[in-house]
């Protein structure tokens, strides 16, 4: 069992034309014998966005602080602390916050693909 609180674990920072503002940490994943899903954390600064992108696998992501924007199906949609959004594969997608606070979400995606 693994048992570790998020902030304790390496975060990988990205800030780039494609993403601004992000911070991504791998919870629990491959390292740690999770063989089905890797668990990861982001925080998106105010103003801060993950590049719009997709790719074949399902997104399942939990908003647990903040104010932000998800971009699927050629719409965004509000988020905040408490929902649960699916992506599902092969669909554009890209988040973003749109508050003064820093959003913060757990995404949930299949083992074998890159982690962060």
């Amino acid at each position: 069992m693994k048992n570790v609180h998020s902030e304790a674990i390496d975060a990988v920072h990205y800030d780039s034309g494609a993403a601004k503002g992000v911070t991504g940490r791998v919870i629990i994943g491959q390292a740690d014998g999770a063989r089905n899903f890797c668990m990861r954390r982001f925080d998106l600064a105010p103003g801060g966005y993950t590049p719009r992108h997709t790719h074949a696998w399902e997104h399942e992501i939990f908003f647990h602080a903040g104010q932000g924007e998800v971009f699927s199906s050629g719409e965004w949609a509000t988020v905040g602390p408490g929902h649960g959004v699916f992506v599902p594969g092969r669909e554009e997608h890209q988040i973003r916050n749109a508050g003064s606070d820093p959003l913060t979400f757990v995404c949930l995606i299949p083992s074998g693909v890159p982690e962060i």
